[in-house]
């Protein structure tokens, strides 16, 4: 038996023989003479609009098996392949260059991914692989090539580098029973249709098909075991490893029962302290599976989905439509919309912004707003609007102090303005910040009495605290937002918040981390957001605690020398099995 170790994309085990799929060669692009530019422009525009309806196609089929989030994904495809930014690429490939128009799209497709890989983004980097699928559709249809097939003969894990996601939804799933990638992300499409459609998948596995490669040339023809929710892989386990996977499997599946039944349970201390869990979005597509785990609500919708990926700002009506989606999902729960956060890491064709040495510590967020108030304004009257539809609070990043404040107010109260002026239907939106930058945590009270409330994003509160920057693996070590620094500028929010009567929580990853989540409630926050599969194990934490004894924690912890220490105390008080 060998084991190898890759990432955790979708729960469940799954064990057989495994199947290789590798890409099918891309099409064969040329050159074209001067006389022949218009005629590929046009054999361009043409495969363009076809691969465009392919895959409206498919997002149809997805939608009809009953998966209407995941069917998203093929209509962002079919828009990337009418995306004029990736059209004007090819263009210019072929009226510059001379390429055919094969050649073109397939430059452009892989300059375009090239982009999105480039970014300190997980999210965006994982589209990289849609970009790339909807440039080889294309080129094949120029080429007047079918898209390739893949049929399973038998049942079988399959195992690739990377799989497309039209080749993820298009695979026989009777006889699909495992997902193994040496490449991808669990945030790429192909993992986000595996666990739509309960195959168990592992991703980044490193030196998956070298193993394999060197095991079919010697003859042997290997099972392979996958855990999904561990991100193991093993090839030829042995008995006890099958036995292990079994048990596992069991204990998915009662655990994932459980935790479906514990939802309906509030989050209540023994000493009768309830804390409000609530849950992060990135699209409304998240609303059903948070609202099952028991979500009481969003503390944090981002926005960013809408604005990126294209080449023009959305609609004011398609902001609207998108936030209203959340809100009648949640109602009457409130759903706290963040407004517009990027910067110079996150580079937007229709926004201006120069690219900066220090993005982070950069123009970004509402800082923007200074500069091209419109995209704010116009953010802020969709969510007015939506908020006809249920309890809505907006939240602005990346607030400094006082003069931040005021801008956000400034911009709201124009938003406001022109829509009653307009005679358009609106519901009332309660403001508020993110304290994520020291200084806003250290002034707010000199602005707290002025918004309804604040939340605490505790990812980039404990980076500009420690100067830890968040995507650098190398300081692993000191990113720990338990950290005594990040506890007492938590205590110090959770007081200014007391005495100016306002409402204060967390979204930030901290809130999702049962151990960090205790000394949340120890320092006196009522109200904590995070990823919606974080739900559950927060949740047992808090009805396995005492809040009397969390608080005698938090004021001991804000006395340690190191994150280590203090989170050894909250590590301690975490019970066992949680509390039914």
């Amino acid at each position: 038996m060998k084991r190898l170790r890759g990432l955790a994309a979708a729960p469940g085990v799954a064990r057989a023989g495994w199947v290789r799929i590798d890409p099918a060669p891309a099409p064969m692009g040329g050159r074209t003479s001067a006389a022949g530019v218009v005629g590929e422009v046009r054999r361009l525009a043409e495969a363009s609009a076809s691969a465009a309806v392919d895959l409206e196609a498919i997002s149809n089929d997805v939608r009809k098996e009953g998966h209407p989030d995941e069917a998203a994904i093929f209509e962002a495809q079919a828009a990337i392949a009418r995306d004029p930014a990736l059209a004007a690429m090819a263009t210019e490939r072929i009226r510059d260059a001379h390429d055919d128009a094969i050649a073109a799209v397939l430059e452009a497709a892989g300059a375009f991914a090239d982009q999105l890989r480039s970014l300190e983004d997980e999210l965006l980097a994982a589209r990289a692989a849609d970009v790339i699928d909807v440039g080889d559709r294309i080129a094949r249809r120029i080429a007047g090539i079918d898209q390739p097939t893949v049929g399973l003969e038998r049942a079988a894990v399959v195992v690739a580098d990377d799989l497309p996601p039209s080749v993820t939804a298009t695979l026989p799933r009777e006889r699909l029973l495992g997902i193994a990638l040496a490449g991808s992300s669990p945030t790429a499409h192909a993992a986000i249709l595996a666990r739509a459609y309960g195959i168990p998948a592992v991703v980044a596995v490193r030196d998956l098909l070298e193993t394999l490669t060197a095991a079919a040339e010697s003859g042997n023809q290997s099972e392979l075991a996958i855990d999904g929710a561990t991100g193991d892989v093993f090839v030829d386990p042995d008995e006890a490893t099958i036995k292990r996977l079994n048990q596992a499997a069991t204990s998915g599946r009662e655990r994932h029962e459980q935790d479906l039944v514990e939802a309906r349970f509030p989050a209540v201390t023994h000493d009768g302290t309830a804390v409000s869990l609530v849950a992060n979005i990135g699209t409304p597509d998240e609303s059903d599976g948070a609202i099952a785990l028991g979500a009481e609500g969003v503390g944090l919708f981002r926005t960013e989905f809408l604005f990126l990926e294209r080449t023009s700002p959305p609609s004011e009506d398609e902001q609207c439509a998108a936030y209203e989606r959340a809100i009648r999902a949640f109602a009457p729960h409130p759903v706290t919309i963040r407004l517009l956060d990027v910067g110079g890491d996150k580079p937007i064709p229709y926004l201006p912004i120069a690219s900066e040495a220090n993005p982070f510590l950069g123009v970004r967020a509402l800082r923007l707003a200074r500069t091209a108030p419109d995209l704010f304004v116009t953010q802020l009257r969709a969510c007015y609007r939506a908020a006809a539809a249920g309890p809505v609070k907006v939240m602005a990043p990346m607030v400094a102090d006082l003069g931040d404040v005021e801008l956000l107010l400034t911009l709201a109260e124009r938003a406001r303005t022109e829509l009653t002026e307009e005679g358009c239907p609106i519901g009332d939106v309660a403001l508020g910040v993110m304290l994520e930058i020291p200084s806003a945590i250290l002034v707010s009270d000199t602005y707290f009495g002025r918004i309804a409330f604040a939340s605490l994003g505790t990812n980039d509160l404990a980076q500009y605290t420690l100067a830890v920057d968040r995507g650098n693996p190398a300081l692993e070590q000191y990113r720990d937002a338990l950290h005594p620094a990040v506890l007492c500028l938590i205590a110090q929010a959770v007081d200014a918040a007391t005495r100016s009567g306002i409402e204060l929580s967390v979204c930030g990853e901290m809130a999702g981390d049962p151990a960090a989540a205790l000394a949340l409630v120890g320092l006196g926050l009522r109200s904590l957001s995070m990823a919606a599969p974080s739900l559950p194990a927060v949740r047992r934490a808090i009805r396995g605690s005492a809040a009397a004894e969390l608080a005698s924690a938090a004021r001991a912890a804000l006395d340690e020398a190191s994150a280590t220490a203090a989170r050894a105390r909250f590590d301690a008080l975490l019970p066992a099995g949680g509390r039914a």
